[in-house]
């Protein structure tokens, strides 16, 4: 099977070099950089022996960060090779770490690629953030005697009837790795279903409840809505999708019948949708202002729109009700864990399948709730009205995110006896 899986591989290559050549021109030096995913790469010799780490994209790094930074300062002697698969996950790690990583796009996943890769890197242990199952680059590791980790693992439902028909594949390469450290007992058990050793599955929990707040972000929020006006309502409907923002934009609507001065902060997940959202909200009669050309909203603005990456803590610690995107359409939710950070009441469609464990906990324990398309309007302006309710929530989706850290030392004291072998 893994045979027909490489073969597979090999004839969609060009397909997605076709694919990854498009998307270069709307990412600066992407469409440059495509030697990497042959596993051609100039690399220093330092950058052997290192902690090699891969999280897809932008929502993976970030979850990845303090992890990154704790293996940082406890081998500081090894270099870090982070690799990605997307731009966005790219411009993320220059952002955070700067030249202190070296970053590499993901190789393709042909034998002779992998082989080429892992020669250059010689990496002595390679971590693995949620669910990323390569067949030929788990076999090649287990080969070269690459201790393999798949830490804050996860499985939605969607994934695991993805992998079922290759289960046989997928079992072969999990028995490569080393250790799964599940974020929750739901994506333990799929895991286990899937093939993996249960003495080698650990429920360790969600790194992004460890994730760090910027410093300074409440001063920041201040001077925002100092600028805006200090007293007005403002709520943020954020990493939304194509078919979100006209449903966001119509329950705005709704909140300004009953508060004509509130703001909302409207936040897209992917750049290369920022100008039709743009065009689509002026379209609509809205007072709008925009982050790239505007820098910042007025005491008169209604939307405001966020036109660049990495801001999202930033907004999230302005608004007084955050609704996350990617639940009202069949993406399967986005992080909720960032305005729960910051005490901001959470709403979210009924997809949440990716954040499944994290959303139950927060609707369970009173800092979330689920809107639909019709009802978002009125939970929004029902909240703005009743700020005890607002502010109960707030400390409830507080309370979950600190009940719920420790990821990273649970993590860390699986890694170290793989270090120290």
């Amino acid at each position: 099977m893994r045979l027909l899986y490489t073969l597979a591989m090999f004839v969609a290559t060009p397909v997605m070099m076709v694919r990854l050549w498009a998307r270069g021109w709307r990412y600066g030096d992407f469409h440059q950089r495509w030697r990497e995913r042959f596993g051609i790469f100039p690399a220093p010799v330092l950058a052997r022996d290192s902690i090699w780490l891969h999280a897809v994209s932008l929502g993976e790094v970030n979850a990845a960060e303090p992890l990154i930074k704790a293996l940082m300062k406890t081998y500081p002697d090894y270099p870090m090779v982070l690799t990605t698969g997307t731009p966005t996950g790219s411009e993320r790690v220059r952002k955070l770490f700067g030249d202190r990583v070296l970053h590499v796009y993901l190789p393709f996943d042909l034998p002779v690629v992998i082989g080429r890769f892992l020669r250059v890197l010689r990496p002595r242990i390679a971590v693995f953030v949620e669910t990323e199952i390569w067949p030929n680059l788990y076999a090649a590791c287990c080969r070269r005697h690459i201790p393999l980790l798949i830490v804050n693992a996860r499985l939605s439902r969607r994934s695991m009837r993805g992998y079922m028909p290759f289960r046989k594949m997928a079992r072969k390469a999990l028995t490569c790795v080393e250790h799964v450290a599940a974020q929750s007992f739901v994506d333990a058990a799929r895991y286990r279903l899937l093939g993996a050793d249960r003495r080698r599955i650990t429920v360790a929990g969600n790194l992004k409840f460890d994730m760090p707040l910027p410093s300074g972000v409440h001063a920041k929020a201040l001077e925002d809505r100092a600028l805006w006006g200090s007293e007005r309502p403002v709520w943020i409907a954020a990493s939304t999708h194509e078919g979100e923002e006209l449903v966001v934009l119509r329950a705005h609507l709704e909140v300004l019948k009953r508060f004509p001065d509130a703001l909302l902060v409207l936040v897209p997940r992917h750049p290369e949708r920022f100008r039709l959202v743009e065009q689509t909200i002026r379209g609509l009669g809205f007072r709008t202002a925009v982050r790239s050309t505007d820098r910042n909203a007025g005491a008169r603005t209604q939307c405001f729109l966020i036109d660049a990456m990495g801001e999202l803590i930033r907004f999230y610690a302005t608004a007084d009700v955050a609704f996350v995107g990617g639940s009202l359409v069949d993406i399967g939710g986005h992080n909720l864990l960032e305005p729960a950070a910051l005490s901001c009441p959470v709403l979210v469609g009924p997809h949440t399948f990716n954040f499944e464990g994290i959303t139950q906990s927060l609707r369970t324990r009173g800092g979330a709730l689920e809107v639909s398309e019709k009802s978002l309007g009125n939970t929004v302006r029902g909240l703005l009205e009743h700020p005890d309710e607002r502010e109960r929530m707030g400390r409830a989706a507080r309370r979950v995110f600190e009940h719920e850290q420790g990821a990273v030392d649970r993590i860390m004291a699986l890694i170290r006896p793989l270090m120290d072998d």
